[in-house]
């Protein structure tokens, strides 16, 4: 098998185009990580606190404070606009293209960043979060089905990981300026590092300008030649080479299958195997939030501050750094193991760690508690960079058919942010002491380990193996296989491009039926060209 990812030797033409685009597109993750990362620093500095308090005195250290509704309304609402964002991502990735609704989710992104930016009283930043969690949101969903519409098959779990990647980098950036700017006396304490953000939203503009659309949306708008120009330079292969003709052609006789089973419309996405796919992806992404990262991420540098550690900035830095350095070995473990094996360990380590955390941050407090509960966060880390971080938006990326694809992606990106949302609203009120609050402490890590032992079930139960299969063989896939834990045995064997010659009523027979009519037509054309009649009566 060998340990370096390789292009096959039976793949034409060249790679290199639709990686270095594909990790290029990935940057927009930056966006979606920084902002998400900047707001727990931005929590915790004293110039802000003051700034920002409308009278209410923090007790752990006698400064003026935001509440707990405060925190909890300025924290979940980036989500709250995430959601909407994702929603969103559909239609304007089906009106606007993969592309253009990029370039068009970076100026909804940027409107909410200079909100922030000039914001001095917590209503106009609270604005301000909402519009550039509806760009994160847009920006969030588009990526992924971006990535996976041009990325070669062999690779494109990596590909698609990257994006969690870049949003580990943004989320040490973040972390890196707001330990730069935190003792700042002025307003600069926070416009810095909410201004840093025009930078990201520019590149991503820039770059998307020069990039293609993909060949797979250009065929879903009956642009054949802009299809063939987009997939050439993808694969660097003349437009008439034949395995770029084959490849186009199997990409447009899947589309056309799909659109013989009637137009797209937001009800396809609960029928036949689409339900099932669709829960997949909604439950995958659900549980990536119920892991608890971004309790870390959100509430890192309060939680640390709260219980005791010294340098709270400085140790949010470093599960940050862990968090990058982490999700490398993952980009290379998506191929070379697959998605399952890698969702399940992933899954086992993080209960494992969660756990520990919980026992060691409530039954003792001390110098040594403290060292324990930090180093068995950044293990904890380790394990969701590597498996569930990355592979969750991989997974999804991959189940849909190109019918349906934006509204179901757009559907399990908005299921991450509802729970992304739902974490960041009601972890103060969880954790936080004070009246009205459970005041749990280290005691959330036993929810959060709690779900990690449900994503290990979830993953074993409907996680489907589609590491190698083309997002059109994955369709197959699904057709044939009734069990997730049986899809690693699955071979494909349907060529849409001849499923299309046979003219059979696809609303009536299934793909395995209509597989084997075309397997019929074939042989039978076989033994015509060889003048062989009395193969006709083989039996099939």
């Amino acid at each position: 098998m060998g340990l370096m990812l390789k292009k096959p030797d039976h793949v034409a033409g060249s790679a290199a185009p639709a990686i270095i685009i594909g990790l290029f597109v990935a940057f927009g993750g930056i966006l979606f990580g920084y902002d998400t990362g900047t707001i727990g620093g931005i929590l915790a500095m004293k110039y802000w606190r003051e700034l920002f308090s409308t009278g209410y005195v923090n007790e752990k250290d006698n400064i003026l404070d935001i509440t707990s509704t405060q925190k909890s309304t300025i924290v979940s609402i980036l989500s709250a606009g995430t959601f909407f964002g994702a929603l969103s991502a559909a239609p304007m990735g089906d009106i606007l293209g993969r592309r253009w609704g990029l370039i068009a989710s970076s100026g909804v992104f940027s409107f909410g960043v200079v909100l922030q930016t000039i914001a001095t009283k917590i209503p106009l930043f609270v604005a301000g979060r909402f519009f550039a969690g509806f760009g994160v949101g847009l920006i969030s969903a588009l990526i992924p089905l971006y990535q996976s519409e041009t990325a070669p098959k062999w690779i494109r779990g990596t590909i698609v990981g990257s994006y969690q990647l870049a949003i580990t980098i943004g989320l040490l950036l973040a972390a890196i300026v707001d330990n730069a700017t935190k003792d700042r006396d002025d307003t600069g304490s926070y416009r810095i590092p909410v201004a840093v953000q025009f930078a990201w939203a520019i590149i991503l503009v820039v770059g998307m300008l020069i990039l293609p659309e993909t060949p797979r949306f250009n065929i879903k708008r009956g642009r054949g030649q802009a299809a063939a120009k987009s997939l050439s330079r993808l694969r660097r292969l003349d437009v008439d080479h034949p395995a770029l003709v084959e490849e186009l052609a199997e990409i447009k006789a899947n589309h056309e299958y799909e659109m013989t089973l009637g137009k797209s419309s937001y009800i396809d996405c609960f029928k036949g195997t689409m339900l099932k796919r669709l829960a997949t992806g909604c439950g995958l992404q659900a549980l990536q939030q119920l892991t608890g990262v971004n309790f870390i991420f959100y509430y890192g540098t309060s939680f640390f501050q709260s219980s005791g550690i010294q340098n709270p900035f400085v140790t949010s830095m470093i599960t940050n750094i862990v968090n990058v350095v982490s999700t490398l070995p993952g980009l290379y473990m998506v191929e070379k193991w697959g998605r399952r094996p890698l969702l399940l360990f992933g899954a086992a380590g993080m209960c494992i760690c969660q756990f520990i955390v919980a026992i060691v941050g409530t039954t003792t407090n001390s110098v040594v508690a403290n060292k324990v509960l930090i180093a068995f966060v950044c293990i904890y880390i380790f394990f969701f960079a590597c498996s569930w971080g990355p592979v969750a938006w991989v997974v999804t990326g991959e189940l849909f058919p190109l019918k349906t694809r934006a509204k179901a992606l757009s559907m399990t990106t908005a299921t991450n942010w509802l729970l992304n949302w739902a974490i960041a609203y009601s972890t103060p009120y969880m954790v936080d002491a004070g009246p009205g609050n459970a005041n749990l402490q280290a005691k959330v890590f036993f929810i959060w380990g709690g779900f990690c032992l449900i994503c290990c079930a979830f993953v074993y139960f409907c996680i489907y193996e589609t590491k190698g299969l083309s997002l059109e063989q994955v369709d197959e896939l699904y057709a044939k296989v009734s069990h997730a834990w049986k899809s690693k045995h699955f071979r494909p064997t349907v060529s849409f491009a001849e499923v299309q010659d046979v003219g059979a009523d696809y609303r009536r027979q299934s793909l395995a039926d209509v597989e084997a009519l075309a397997g019929r037509k074939k042989s039978v054309g076989h033994v015509d060209h060889n003048g062989s009649p009395g193969m006709h009566n083989e039996k099939y």
